[in-house]
């Protein structure tokens, strides 16, 4: 990967949130994201996936600086990011915008859909009434509306339209990046692809970069060039869209994916099943965090941690099944 092409790099991130409240103990923290680490290229759609509660939403919230995280470094075009407050995070904010997943609790239903899309443009000071106006036309435009909704109300339109809506709010800076945190999967089916070829479009014509979030694996093998697979905190498995789907290597990327659905039966493979629930984020297991429940897992599992390995094409796996072979 060419150093001087990474719009983002995330080095050792760690996002702890404490708790002292219901169950937990006093001083306790979940550790939502636990260390992880990963770059991406400018013009790019990296995914980010894995079950419910993996920690991805809370890895796309602290790049963005949404929520202060605990430890480690964030770098953006170069610089880093992590102590940005004040006018340079706002100046920030900018470059860096977020499509949140669900459209109706994304926009503010007291405001009409022109004052929503003017925000943006007005609290960075950008342009004057008349070009914001022009602006906010010639967005409304590119996602595929007409300018006849700028005069509703969020709940005047569908959820597919209101999606569109807060894809436009994020582009209309011309940000370099956008982190899409599960944007798709409130929409109906029908609607899903309409919306991802629309971001698929606005890429290509805005020069966009996506940190695309996502648990639904076939939206995901759609859209990105690389993935990395997320449990429990921790990035367990990363490589190339095609690489992951056909050369998945972490028993857990080999269980997701089994448990995609396939309509021809000869192309079925056989689903395999994890057991157990998912381990606490507040006490996570000792060694491999996926040992608990996964179909391989070896004594060594349960004591110490596997390292990442990296093989051909800068497919990465953190796995003591592979330890020998990356010796």
């Amino acid at each position: 990967m060419a150093q001087n092409n990474i719009i983002l790099r995330i080095d050792h991130l760690k996002q702890y949130y404490l708790v002292n409240q219901g169950w937990f103990k006093k001083g306790e923290s979940v550790k939502a994201v636990d260390d992880v680490s990963f770059s991406i290229q400018r013009g790019e759609i990296f995914g980010l996936v894995g079950e419910s509660g993996c920690g991805k939403s809370s890895t796309g919230r602290a790049i963005l600086k949404l929520n202060p995280f605990t430890n480690g470094a964030v770098y953006f075009e170069g610089k880093d990011i992590s102590g940005f407050k004040g006018k340079d995070l706002k100046k920030l904010r900018q470059k860096m915008q977020m499509i949140f997943q669900d459209p109706y609790a994304s926009l503010d239903p007291r405001k009409k859909i022109q004052q929503i899309l003017l925000e943006p443009l007005a609290t960075h000071h950008l342009f004057n009434k008349k070009q914001r106006l022009l602006k906010v036309q010639e967005i409304v435009e590119k996602i595929g509306l007409s300018a006849t909704y700028l005069k509703r109300y969020p709940d005047e339109l569908s959820g597919g339209q209101r999606q569109r809506i807060a894809i436009a709010r994020a582009v209309i800076l011309h940000p370099s990046l956008i982190v899409a945190d599960e944007p798709v999967s409130a929409l109906d089916v029908s609607i899903q692809a309409q919306i991802l070829n629309l971001m698929l479009d606005l890429q290509k014509n805005m020069n966009l970069t996506y940190l695309f979030i996502s648990h639904d694996l076939d939206v995901v093998r759609h859209i990105t060039d690389r993935i990395a697979v997320m449990y429990l905190g921790k990035i367990v498995e990363m490589a190339k869209t095609e690489e992951i789907f056909q050369k998945p290597m972490h028993p857990y990327t080999v269980a997701l994916l089994s448990a995609i659905p396939v309509i021809h039966a000869d192309r079925r493979k056989q689903r395999i099943i994890l057991h157990g629930e998912v381990p606490s984020p507040v006490n996570p297991p000792a060694g491999c965090p996926f040992h608990e429940r996964c179909p391989k897992a070896m004594p060594v599992c349960s004591r110490i941690k596997p390292t990442q390995k990296v093989f051909a094409h800068g497919h990465t796996v953190s796995c003591h099944l592979y330890d020998e072979l990356n010796d």
